[in-house]
């Protein structure tokens, strides 16, 4: 009994130690977190503002006052003349330029772009001053926006980013080349992510983070979106009430981690659902080189590289019917979140994996199916988590028959394996994060390339 407690509190303190410099998720000068508010009714609005192609704009420019095409010279100068459910629609093009809906005055607006082609309509950031180039297109306030058909570039912060609003939805977008997160919506209330792409982002391609508790709650919506390329294909933390569904996840470090943080409020994760998503690849070192600059910040984010779906501390969460193979390190796995202030809040508690298949019918095994050490928080933090149905898993850690884990339904508290969670805190202390690897070729899928270390 000695000797387990003294593993389990040496793994606690160099697993803690591997986590302290979490990235910080507002790392630009954004709007203070508000109220995002009551659900309203979505406005009616019937106008339609144009913004000027290239050639309209110079010829605006030399018209006289009142005179000249009917569009705007910029896609900002079309937004603010909005009133609640007007649309602007941009032409294709290149655009340096970013854009902003700020306050309750563009309710329900509609940002259209090449919804059939988002990389026809573009927002490119490179350009432009430090200052200006932080997010591609930003929501502030505005509840019930959409923003569709657009390819966001070369940003220092987000692609497109909402905060304090009540309702969005981002589809037919491209988020690459950027700062921080690709599509990103922090203190809000539901929301629809669809039909999108993000790549080569420094932290991750699709972010739902800090979720104000609902006594009625609104879900947010992920659907087919593929995420590649970046550090975390997902990041949530402390989301809560999203589903996250049939889209795929890919040759990022990890593929999706919610997670509970005190740097944003509302921990911890809870009530959200990963169902019947393709989850590969994720072995993507980024600390060996990548198309963007690893930041101090992201640096301390030692989440294992080489893994598929990973909870860091989570309640009520059911993960079911994904595709889980080809990754160097583990599949699913499931572990406390150490350095939470609350140790209640850090525990993994409710959650349902189930009816997962793992390996790809035995061609792309992951190193480990399912991970899960147990109670590591606080004694009896950890309970009624249980696994079931799983196909095709071949190796545990704790190896089966584990303590750990229980078919479904189960309800009781877990105990600890103190050598799986040491082996834990050897992945993350790992300088290489390739110490724990088990590498092999991968089988052609759907003409994608894998991507472990990058190359120009």
């Amino acid at each position: 009994m000695r000797r387990t407690t003294r593993l389990t509190r040496l793994a606690a303190a160099s697993l803690a130690v591997a986590l302290a410099t979490p990235a910080a998720a507002l790392a630009a000068d954004y709007p203070a977190p508000g109220d995002p508010g009551r659900v309203k009714p979505r406005p009616g609005g019937s106008k339609v503002f144009k913004v000027c192609t290239a050639k309209q704009a110079k010829a605006l420019k030399k018209a006289r006052r009142g005179k000249g095409p009917n569009c705007s010279p910029t896609i900002q100068a079309a937004v603010d003349k909005t009133l609640p459910g007007d649309t602007v629609k941009v032409p294709a093009g290149t655009y340096k330029q970013t854009v902003t809906i700020n306050g309750h005055r563009h309710d329900g607006i509609k940002l259209i772009g090449s919804p059939s082609n988002p990389r026809k309509t573009v927002l490119d950031l490179k350009s432009l001053s430090r200052a200006k180039r932080q997010n591609g297109v930003m929501i502030n306030s505005a509840d019930g926006v959409t923003v569709k058909g657009f390819y966001a570039r070369n940003y220092l912060g987000n692609g497109f980013f909402a905060i304090n609003v009540n309702g969005y939805t981002f589809q037919n977008l491209v988020a690459g080349w950027g700062g921080t997160y690709g599509i990103y919506a922090f203190n809000s209330k539901g929301g629809t992510i669809k039909d999108s792409e993000a790549f080569y982002n420094n932290d991750s391609g699709f972010y739902i983070g800090q979720t104000p508790k609902q006594s009625k709650p609104i879900r947010s919506i992920v659907t087919n979106v593929s995420s590649w390329g970046n550090q975390l294909g997902f990041s949530g933390t402390n989301m809560r009430y999203v589903t996250i569904t049939k889209s795929r996840w890919y040759n990022n470090g990890l593929g999706i981690v919610p997670n509970a943080l005190d740097s944003e409020k509302f921990p911890p994760p809870e009530d959200n659902v990963i169902a019947d998503n393709d989850v590969f690849w994720n072995n993507f070192n980024y600390f060996r080189g990548a198309p963007f600059e690893v930041r101090r910040g992201a640096k301390g984010l030692s989440y294992p590289v080489g893994s598929g779906i990973l909870l860091y501390g989570s309640r009520n969460t059911t993960i079911e019917r994904n595709r889980v193979f080809g990754h160097f390190l583990l599949g699913i796995g499931a572990v406390g979140a150490l350095e939470l202030k609350d140790r209640d809040l850090a525990a993994i508690r409710g959650v349902t994996v189930k009816d997962n298949v793992f390996g790809r019918d035995g061609t792309d095994l992951n190193n480990y199916d399912l991970f899960y050490p147990g109670t590591i928080t606080a004694p009896g933090s950890d309970r009624d988590n249980c696994f079931s149905g799983n196909v095709g898993v071949q190796k545990t850690l704790p190896a089966a028959p584990a303590p750990t884990i229980h078919e479904c339904p189960f309800s009781g508290d877990i105990p600890v394996d103190a050598a799986a969670f040491g082996s834990a805190a050897g992945w993350l202390s790992d300088p290489t994060h390739e110490a724990a690897w088990v590498r092999h070729d991968h089988p052609p899928y759907e003409g994608i390339t894998p991507l472990v270390y990058y190359r120009k």
